[in-house]
């Protein structure tokens, strides 16, 4: 049985972080989808298409190139469940893995059709620095799903948020920082930044 990993997020920007994901997820599913979506809990200040764009330019960088990673946009949606049943129609004999951050496992519960969406596929939970894992909503989680799994890796201590709020360097790669100053995204935290009172 081929075995995927469903990847989403919101890539505002995507972040080294992510592909350090995207990387470990390739040596451990046939196959890797990520793709940009608006998350219904988040204003988001990018449109999709760039942030679909900073994924694929993440992708490319990833070294020794991995080509069982893709971004697939078509799984895009809000809710997971939909994009979970696009999925199943893509591949309706793979083994299909939902991918979430350690900061989601209180949350799931309360998204869309919840129950329906962990009876139909497997978990794994992504370690993210700052965030404890909470056994509690572990079992909760256990007790929906078919399976959940806490991946034994690192994630890097960066962020998108890190990133649009303080513009730390560090939290992107150099493609996608570029991209950002080519398309000048991001720009106008820095003007009104510039813009605010001084005391």
């Amino acid at each position: 049985m081929m075995h995927i990993a469903l990847f989403g997020t919101s890539a505002d920007p995507p972040t080294a972080g992510h592909q350090t994901i995207l990387n470990w997820l390739s040596y451990h599913y046939n196959q890797v989808r990520v793709w940009a979506s608006d998350n219904p809990f988040k204003t988001h200040q990018t449109p999709l298409e760039h942030r679909a764009m900073m994924l694929q330019l993440l992708i490319d960088d990833i070294r020794p190139p991995r080509h069982n990673i893709h971004c697939d946009q078509r799984l895009s949606s809000p809710k997971a469940l939909v994009t979970v049943e696009r999925a199943e129609e893509t591949w309706p004999d793979a083994g299909l893995t939902l991918v979430i951050g350690a900061d989601l496992t209180a949350k799931i519960p309360s998204w869309y059709r919840s129950e329906e969406l962990l009876s139909r596929v497997s978990l794994l939970v992504i370690p993210r620095p700052g965030y404890a894992i909470c056994q509690e909503d572990v079992d909760h989680l256990r007790r929906l799903s078919s399976a959940v799994a806490i991946a034994n890796m690192k994630g890097l201590p960066v962020s998108s948020t890190a990133y649009r709020e303080a513009k730390d360097a560090n939290s992107v790669i150099p493609l996608v920082q570029d991209y950002i100053h080519e398309k000048q995204l991001y720009e106008c935290q820095e003007t009104s930044r510039k813009n605010l009172p001084t005391r």
